[in-house]
This record gives structure tokens, C-alpha cells and sequence, in this order.
């Protein structure tokens, strides 16, 4: 066990029993307000990588790489399908949704567009895969990216 990972296993096992005890002390509703707080904070760290970028789901795809999440993305008939091939919360999200879904609302604020969750890890899929429609929420066609099937972090 080296030390980073000794880190990690402790900081996964802080964040889930700090939800857990909120959920169990203060309510559920306690655990919904961190969601929604740490979707605010994707939105908010996330912007100077996306709009630095050339399009928006390329600094998306960017920034959750630099997050660890090994992301990419791919072209489909009408749309992009965005992958995510780890999650460093899943072990908690599996246990408590909203964190997933509070975070498929902050990639819908990024892009300006709605963006559907296909499939995720915490759930027992092996890619959290979020589609992007076509066009963005005002109707531009969002440009294809730069970001290949074979890039992806070496997380």
C-alpha cells in the first residue's frame, strides 16, 4: 500500500462517511445541498479550462481528465457521447444519487445544453456516459472536437 493510495482510501472513506452522517443527523435534504454545492464547484473550477478551450465539450473533456475521471468523448449520428472510464466517487454515489445527477446538471451548465446521463459507474455500468445533443440550448451546432477515442488520461 503506498502512501498515495493509503490517502486515497482515506479520503474516499471521509467523504462517505461525512454524507453519511449528514444524511443520518440532518436529513437527506443535507446531502442533496452538498450535491447541488459540489455540481457549483465543477461549474466554477471548470471555467477557465472551458472557455480556454477551442469548444466547450473539449475543455469539459479536459478539465474532468485533470480531475481524474480518464474522460473522453465520441461522435454519434446526432450528437457527442461523452465517457467517463473512472469515478473517484463512485463507491458513495452508488449509495447516493444525487451526486450523480447534480453533476450531470453542471456538464448541462457548462455546455449550454441539455445533456442526458446514459449510464453510470456508481450505478454498476462500467463508463458513466452522458450524451450531448447536436445543438446547443440556442441553437448552434456545436463544432465536433479535437478529442479522439484514443486520448484519455493516464489516470
Amino acid at each position: 500500500l503506498t502512501m498515495a493510495n493509503f490517502i486515497s482510501r482515506v479520503s474516499r472513506l471521509s467523504f462517505e462517511y461525512s454524507l453519511k452522517y449528514m444524511a443520518a443527523s440532518a436529513g437527506a435534504h443535507l446531502v442533496d445541498g452538498f450535491a447541488k454545492h459540489r455540481a457549483d464547484e465543477i461549474i466554477r473550477r471548470s471555467k477557465k479550462t472551458v472557455s480556454g478551450s477551442k469548444n466547450p465539450v473539449d475543455g469539459l473533456v479536459k478539465f474532468l481528465n485533470d480531475e481524474g475521471y480518464a474522460a473522453n468523448v465520441h461522435p454519434k449520428a446526432i450528437g457527442l457521447e461523452l465517457c467517463q472510464h473512472h469515478c473517484p466517487i463512485a463507491h458513495v454515489a452508488a449509495e447516493y444519487p444525487q451526486l450523480c445527477e447534480e453533476e450531470t446538471a453542471a456538464f448541462s451548465k457548462i455546455l449550454g445544453t441539455h445533456v442526458q446521463r446514459l449510464a453510470t459507474i456508481a450505478h454498476g455500468d462500467g463508463v458513466c456516459t452522458t450524451f450531448i445533443p447536436q445543438l446547443g440550448s440556442k441553437g448552434k451546432k456545436i463544432e465536433k472536437t479535437q478529442t479522439s477515442n484514443r486520448k484519455q488520461s493516464k489516470r
